[in-house]
């Protein structure tokens, strides 16, 4: 009987390691299955960046980016020389200024948060309620504008300008041809050709081409739970956001989750249409964990506190800590390397300008 017993075991032992032998394979294989399933849903949602975000419209040059740049660092161009596109965009700060609202010239304040200009020209516009249309629209209008440069007019503008040695001769071999090339219009398209060079590709593009790895297995558990949550019907394309404006507050006031001391109306104080009421630009969410405070007012500081308050208030979902804490894991992945021509400053002189690197 016992002799029985022995064989008996050993067959279900002989059986088991069989099936072991023939499933070890699957559960490998699975995984990997799943792995190309989630990469062609993210390849088709989110899609990778360009290499610089040049339009037909807005073509980017050597020469207007060499001006641009020169532009967007110089704060002698404001009103009490102390703004300039830096003051609100800085390296150091991943193209913002760390602050809940941001103040401009003579320290005026600014009604909203700035958000940072890296991979902004992916935007379908620009700022939060979509009042500049393009890049170079917003550079153009932030010179007279009260809490930005603070100009008086375009006039003035072009007066500092031009007294400034080296300008002169960077407008004119950017723009050849024109008989004035030192125009507010042509300010702007400067700003705008190198600020479309500010592109900052991440470990999550080198993803998109096929490199599972680029991100870690808590990083794709994140981007699986990204896009099943639903944050992508939002925060979709290139920039993961920047191409369409939808209300704050879908399903529940924005402001009871997060603590705002005001209330904007959003894009309705634009277009005054009921339809607008609380309606923001949706924002690009690369690099997104360098560039607290989060939303218009930069009300929340914490990444994890931003994504819980927008599953709540946008699909009325809970996330559990774990859920929150995957997803921050994922957006990390976003954060890419800043251009050399950014994170190096040009060095401004009454001699003219050196490159900074």
């Amino acid at each position: 009987m016992m002799a029985r017993r022995i064989r008996l075991a050993q067959a279900r032992a002989g059986v088991t390691m069989l099936a072991a032998v023939v499933l070890a394979p699957v559960q490998p294989v699975r995984a990997a299955d799943a792995d190309t399933t989630l990469l062609n849903e993210a390849r088709e949602i989110l899609k990778a960046l360009p290499t610089d975000i040049a339009t037909s419209e807005h073509p980017v040059t050597p020469d207007r980016v060499e001006l641009g740049r020169a532009l967007f660092f110089d704060p002698r161009i404001s009103v009490d020389g102390t703004v300039s596109c830096a003051r609100c965009h800085q390296p150091a700060l991943y193209a913002t200024d760390g602050l809940a609202r941001s103040r401009g010239a003579s320290n005026k304040l600014n009604p909203r948060n700035a958000p940072t200009v890296l991979n902004a020209g992916l935007q379908f516009t620009q700022h939060w309620r979509g009042e500049r249309k393009s890049l170079e629209d917003q550079a153009q209008q932030s010179l007279i504008g009260p809490a930005s440069f603070g100009n008086p007019d375009y006039a003035a503008v072009i007066r500092r300008i031009t007294s400034l040695p080296g300008y002169a001769e960077m407008f004119q071999k950017a723009f050849t041809g024109e008989k004035e090339p030192v125009k507010p219009e042509n300010w702007g398209v400067a700003i705008g050709a190198y600020e479309r060079t500010l592109v900052t590709p991440s470990r999550f593009d080198d993803y998109l081409e096929g490199r599972v790895e680029a991100l870690s297995a808590l990083e794709r558990t994140g981007l699986k739970k990204f896009i099943e949550t639903g944050c992508v019907a939002c925060h979709n394309g290139p920039g993961v956001g920047g191409g369409r404006f939808a209300k704050f507050g879908v399903v529940e006031d924005y402001w009871k989750e997060t603590g705002s001391q005001e209330i904007d109306k959003g894009r309705f104080d634009v277009t005054h249409d009921p339809a607008d009421l609380y309606v923001f630009k949706v924002p690009v969410l690369r690099n997104v964990a360098m560039t607290p405070p989060y939303f218009h007012d930069g009300s929340v500081n914490k990444l994890s506190d931003a994504v819980r308050v927008m599953a709540k208030v946008q699909l009325a979902k809970d996330l559990s800590i774990d859920d929150v804490d995957d997803i921050v894991a994922f957006l990390g992945s976003l954060t890419g390397k800043q251009p050399a021509q950014f994170v190096n400053a040009p060095v401004l002189s009454a001699a003219g300008f050196t490159d900074g690197k």
